[in-house]
């Protein structure tokens, strides 16, 4: 037992405040002795099952006896939940058509839709703008001697590139960046009234303004994402609905940049305190993916993903769950796995054994990762080479927004 948690062995019990800045800012001391003494456990703060393995997280997220989703086969009234709160209908409405929470078919028939936009090849094709805003932002820092590298640096890059690939334009990015940062505190532990009203004027605001900007297109189409939605060919008979595009374009929006962003400042922390010569680290392409792959690895952007049983389940290692049960699926655990990485508490960017689950695993698995990695390995390579003397200038700290794991701010100088 510690002051930021404490583990029974015996009953397979856990707890751990995650509100606690003794535990967000280092949850991996947890995560090792739950390692080591009880990897599934039952998280008594949150009231349900965890799961650290690797084996286990990255065979949980493919298993399809469970989902995101629960309401398309028990009623709120069979899993004894409350009426859905008045107040936060603009938020919910956002959630309703997420490809994050939806299962087959609707799922499907969405994801077919905007898969074709993420696939490796066509964004792929956005290294030069993502490598040009980099440098333009680094021509502004660079004779300032110092920043605060969240803001001025990791926050705009993805979100710029996503806005244009949705179409809107760049000057837009800070409004977004506002609007997704008030959304997404509804996935903290420990929600307030306030938070959820804030939330969802945010909600209100971002549909609003999406509405406009699709009926612009639907005037006048252009080549984006948002014109594809709005004008795809049918899948299983169905096209889009104007609720299922505004949904969709702020579940890209909000996912398009949040694990980027918290990404590219875990990964300057992690990098600038290793002792590592950065050059090394990007010296070559493929050098740069294994290291974005390890800062992936060993500081994920975010640390846990539930799941529901869809059905009643028994698992090979005897865990019994019942239709509608919550799981808890560890990402930065499973992350630091022992039995399935050396040194799993090393950062080791040439290691061979680097896969991870940070984008998840099966259906659900991250539609933006080929464009999140390639945003990575090139806004990190720019950074290091342009300001090689980059330091550290004063105690990096996480934001209190556990399961989401990134900094609240990163202050460096050269």
């Amino acid at each position: 037992m510690t002051d930021a948690f404490s583990i029974s062995v015996l009953e397979r019990r856990a707890s751990a405040k995650p509100r606690d800045a003794a535990f967000y800012q280092d949850p991996y001391a947890f995560y090792s002795a739950l390692h080591l003494g009880t990897p599934t456990f039952l998280w008594e703060d949150y009231g349900h099952g965890c799961f650290t393995g690797f084996r286990e997280v990255n065979g949980l997220l493919r298993d399809k006896r469970f989902g995101r989703q629960i309401t398309h086969v028990m009623s709120r009234e069979e899993l004894g939940w409350a009426p859905p709160k008045a107040h936060t209908a603009a938020f919910d409405l956002t959630e309703k058509y997420s490809l994050l929470a939806l299962e087959p078919p609707a799922h499907t028939r969405l994801r077919t839709l905007v898969n074709r936009a993420f696939v490796s090849r066509n964004v792929e094709q956005l290294r030069p703008r993502i490598e040009r805003l980099a440098n333009e932002m680094i021509d502004v820092l660079e004779p300032q001697g110092g920043t605060e590298l969240i803001k001025a640096f990791a926050a705009p890059i993805p979100a710029i590139v996503i806005a244009e690939m949705i179409g809107l334009p760049a000057e837009m990015a800070p409004q977004l960046l506002n609007w997704s940062n008030r959304m997404v505190q509804m996935y903290m532990f420990g929600v307030t009234h306030e938070t959820e009203l804030d939330a969802n004027t945010a909600s209100e605001d971002f549909m609003a303004h999406l509405r406009e900007v699709i009926a612009a297109r639907r005037r006048q189409p252009k080549e984006d994402l948002l014109t594809h939605m709005l004008t795809a060919d049918p899948v299983d008979g169905q096209k889009l609905t104007e609720d299922e595009v505004v949904s969709t374009a702020i579940l890209l929006l909000n996912a398009g940049h949040e694990a980027t962003v918290h990404t590219t400042g875990n990964a300057v922390k992690t990098i600038l305190e290793s002792g590592l010569d950065p050059q090394t680290l990007f010296a070559t392409p493929e050098q740069t993916e294994a290291t974005v792959e390890e800062c992936l690895r060993y500081d994920a952007p975010l640390h846990m993903f539930t799941r529901y049983a869809l059905e009643d389940v028994t698992l090979d290692t005897g865990e019994h769950f019942r239709k509608g049960e919550t799981i808890g699926l560890m990402l930065g655990a499973a992350n630091r796995d022992p039995k399935r990485f050396a040194h799993a508490d090393t950062f080791d960017p040439f290691r061979t054994d680097g896969q991870n689950v940070s984008f998840g695993a099966g259906i659900h698995f991250c539609i933006g990762a080929p464009l999140a990695r390639i945003e990575l390995q090139t806004a990190l390579s720019t950074l290091f080479k342009r300001l090689p003397g980059i330091r550290l200038a004063g105690e990096p700290r996480y934001n209190n927004v556990y399961h989401f794991h990134g900094l609240e701010r990163l202050d460096v100088t050269w």
